[in-house]
C-alpha cells in the first residue's frame, strides 16, 4: 500500500507562479539557491544524459543582458514594444536561472526526450523555489531563443538553447487564482 504525502499533493494542487514583475529583493543567496538547483537536477532524465545545465544570472548580469536586447531586437526587425518588453524582463529582475538544454548525441535517447527532460528541470526548479517560500516565475521570450543573444550574452554553444528562465525573488503581491482546466474535458479513460 502506498504511503501518501498529502502535504506534497496539497502544494502541487495549490501552487501558483508569481508574475516576474512582482518579484523583488531579497533574492536567495547562493547557499539558499543551491538546494533548489539540486532538487531540480533530480528531474526525470532518460538515459542519465543530464541534457541540461544552469546559468545563475545575478543582478549585474541581468542588466548586461537588458543592454544587449535592443541590438538583437533591431537585427531581427522586432518592433519597439517587443524590444521594450524584453528589456524590462531582464532590467527589472534581480535573480534568474537560465535552464540550458544541452543536446547530447545518443542512439537510444531521441532529441525530443532530452527537450522534455530540460522542461521538467524548469518546472522542478520553479516548484522548488515556491516550496522554499520564494516567489518564482518561468519565462522565456524571443530574446532567449535568438542565437545571437544567447551566444553573445550567455556563451551558449550551437547545440545548446534556453529551455526557460526561472525568475526567483520576494513576491510583493500574491496573484489571484486563475481559471484551471475542466478535468472532464481533458481526461480520457481507456480500459481495453
Amino acid at each position: 500500500m502506498p504511503t501518501p504525502k498529502p502535504e506534497v499533493l496539497d502544494f502541487l494542487e495549490t501552487r501558483r507562479s508569481r508574475p516576474a514583475k512582482t518579484l523583488t529583493t531579497p533574492v536567495p543567496t547562493r547557499d539558499e539557491l543551491r538546494p533548489m538547483l539540486k532538487s531540480a537536477a533530480r528531474s526525470p532524465d532518460h538515459g542519465k544524459l543530464e541534457p541540461w545545465r544552469f546559468i545563475v544570472l545575478e543582478r549585474d548580469a541581468l542588466l548586461r543582458l537588458a543592454d544587449l536586447v535592443p541590438t538583437c531586437g533591431a537585427s531581427l526587425g522586432r518592433d519597439d514594444a517587443e524590444i521594450e518588453k524584453a528589456c524590462t524582463q531582464y532590467a527589472n529582475a534581480h535573480l534568474a536561472v537560465a535552464v540550458v538544454e544541452v543536446q547530447k548525441p545518443s542512439e537510444k535517447i531521441p532529441a525530443i526526450e532530452q527537450t522534455y527532460s530540460a522542461g521538467t528541470v524548469c518546472l522542478a526548479l520553479l516548484n522548488a523555489a515556491l516550496a522554499s517560500g520564494w516567489g518564482a516565475n518561468w519565462l522565456s521570450g524571443w530574446a532567449s531563443h535568438d542565437r545571437n543573444f544567447v551566444e553573445t550574452g550567455l556563451g551558449l554553444e550551437p547545440h545548446e538553447r534556453i529551455a526557460g528562465l526561472i525568475h526567483i525573488g520576494t513576491e510583493t503581491s500574491a496573484p489571484p487564482e486563475r481559471p484551471r482546466p475542466d478535468m472532464d474535458s481533458i481526461i480520457s479513460w481507456v480500459s481495453k
